[in-house]
């Protein structure tokens, strides 16, 4: 393989890695806030307002929820959430749930930033392969996402099988792994967050994401594949 072959190919696999982590970042995004209903549908799926016997209304829930994602995403300033409680007006969060909160909006903008680097390193290599190789540029990407989206799919069935094992175990390791503290680890007799947000929320939620992931490599996957063969076809 030539050198100018080489660094065709290597522009290929890294804009191919640049576009598949975006769409892992922006599936997440997708359930986290573009599921209507969502949040209500897993609050009654695990009946968390009577088992935990929170007394407040769905509606007060939802707000709450609703000032937590905003707040998540950069757009609320602070985390001091007033609502009704019991019959008396009391801040939803306490410090050790809002000092968490803290470190889980700092990784969640840290995962939008690192999609807009990847966005803008796609466009580039994209750009490059382009000037050098105008007919290629297309057929370059698609042969290099097949070759990328092979390995990673066998990666991510590999640990979906493994978290499947013992969910728990896996989502301790990822809270150890992307945080530096202890303050994950909430009492549910002290702190309502833990309560309303169950293991089971999250075991949905990872599986939602994975689903929408899965859908989108699938669907650039088979994309690839077609041009690729036609592209065969007709030389």
């Amino acid at each position: 393989m030539d050198s100018n072959k080489s660094m065709d190919t290597a522009a290929g696999i890294f804009c191919a890695l640049a576009l598949i982590l975006i769409w892992l970042i922006t599936s997440v995004e997708v359930v986290a806030y573009g599921i209507p209903g969502y949040y209500e549908h897993e609050y009654r799926k695990y009946h968390v307002l009577d088992d935990a016997g929170i007394d407040m209304t769905m509606e007060d829930l939802l707000q709450v929820t609703d000032e937590m994602m905003a707040y998540l995403r950069g757009n609320r300033e602070d985390l001091h959430v007033t609502t009704v409680i019991g019959g008396e007006s009391r801040e939803f969060f306490n410090e050790r749930e809002i000092a968490h909160m803290e470190d889980v909006r700092a990784l969640f903008l840290k995962g939008l930033l690192v999609r807009r680097i990847m966005a803008v390193l796609a466009v580039s290599l994209i750009l490059f392969m382009a000037l050098r190789r105008k007919k290629d540029t297309i057929y370059i990407l698609a042969r290099s996402f097949q070759a990328v989206s092979a390995v990673l799919a066998a990666i991510a069935l590999a640990l979906g099988v493994l978290i499947s094992t013992d969910f728990t175990k896996y989502f301790t390791i990822f809270h150890q792994i992307f945080f530096d503290n202890d303050l994950w680890i909430l009492d549910p007799a002290t702190d309502l967050l833990i309560n309303i947000v169950p293991e089971p929320f999250f075991v949905d939620t990872a599986l939602y994401i994975g689903l929408i992931f899965a859908v989108a490599l699938l669907g650039v996957l088979t994309a690839s594949t077609v041009y690729c063969k036609r592209r065969k076809a007709f030389r």
